[in-house]
């Protein structure tokens, strides 16, 4: 019996450690052959021994699972390693079928507080850092098309978050940045589709290295896996990556604690008409002030009873 994912190849970005290495472990246990990209060169452990890096160490335990993995140490935010890191993959397994995006950095701070350089590292790894793989990845999947003259096999999973679909009033940076991913997610979905080429985002909510503050008020029980593992995400992205997924386009996807919700896509909830040929501002105070004093008092486009879900 084959694996969901024998015969094709993947990257998972920032997969050293957290989130991305247990879904570079999912995709290889499924059977794709990975490329573990994580920023960062080898270094010495706490012993003082030569470390061979959390990309490697990744790989190495996919290999000794009976899988096929290498290592790549460049930063998706820079465009050129970007290149070299699906170029990288195409070398090694001749093609790349799926790339996971998952890289990122938080840099919290009010909007009152924040530096221009605490704005712009956020954004540059990870709005850019997505644009960058997949503009790479893109072009290889075109060409691929053109050459097949027909569709070929393609997977994007991106890393969104609860904190764009909520508001965090304190990562101004990284709601930004993740909201902007789900406006690419969604272009990239339109535009990649007559390629054979599938793009959705997830919001997986876990307990990693970078979240240790942000969930330091969750308490893990002791019994289980803990519900903020991320354990719990791999599978879907493994899913999402699998021929199984080649329907769902485009669609952004909360996850964690043994529990998925698919998030509807906004909806209009009122509509004003002009009487005259255009808007004055009276007719807009007779319009607008109404119907906003009616409604909940705090209420915003935020959607912050996402952060009330539970495995029931």
């Amino acid at each position: 019996m084959s694996l969901p994912l024998e015969g094709l190849a993947a990257i998972v970005t920032g997969a050293g450690r957290g989130l991305g290495r247990a879904e570079a472990l999912e995709l290889g246990r499924l059977g794709a052959a990975v490329v573990v990209n994580d920023h960062g060169r080898p270094g010495r452990d706490g012993t003082g021994e030569i470390s061979a890096g959390p990309a490697e160490e990744v790989a190495a335990e996919i290999r000794k699972a009976g899988g096929t993995a290498l290592a790549h140490t460049g930063d998706v935010g820079d465009f050129q390693q970007a290149r070299d890191l699906v170029e990288s993959a195409v070398g090694a397994f001749g093609k790349l079928d799926i790339l996971v995006n998952n890289a990122g950095i938080l840099r919290d701070r009010m909007v009152f507080s924040m530096s221009e350089e605490e704005w712009d590292e956020v954004i540059r790894v990870h709005l850019k850092g997505h644009f960058n793989t997949i503009r790479f990845a893109a072009a290889h999947w075109r060409e691929r098309a053109k050459q097949a003259g027909g569709p070929v096999y393609g997977r994007i999973v991106n890393t969104s978050s609860e904190a764009f679909l909520a508001g965090s009033a304190g990562q101004p940076n990284y709601a930004a940045a993740k909201g902007g991913i789900v406006g690419l997610t969604t272009s990239t979905a339109l535009a990649l589709a007559k390629y054979g080429v599938t793009a959705n985002a997830i919001c997986p909510r876990a307990r990693t290295r970078m979240t240790e503050d942000v969930f330091a008020g969750f308490e893990q029980s002791g019994d289980g896996l803990d519900p903020l593992a991320p354990e719990h995400v791999a599978p879907l992205v493994g899913y999402l990556a699998s021929p199984a997924a080649g329907r769902i386009n485009g669609q952004l996807l909360v996850v964690h604690g043994g529990m998925v919700a698919v998030v509807e896509r906004p909806r209009v909830a009122a509509r004003f008409d002009s009487a005259q040929q255009t808007f004055s501002y009276e007719e807009l105070d007779a319009l607008l002030t109404p119907y906003y004093a009616d409604r909940p008092r705090g209420e915003t486009f935020a959607a912050v009873e996402v952060l009330g879900l539970r495995r029931a």
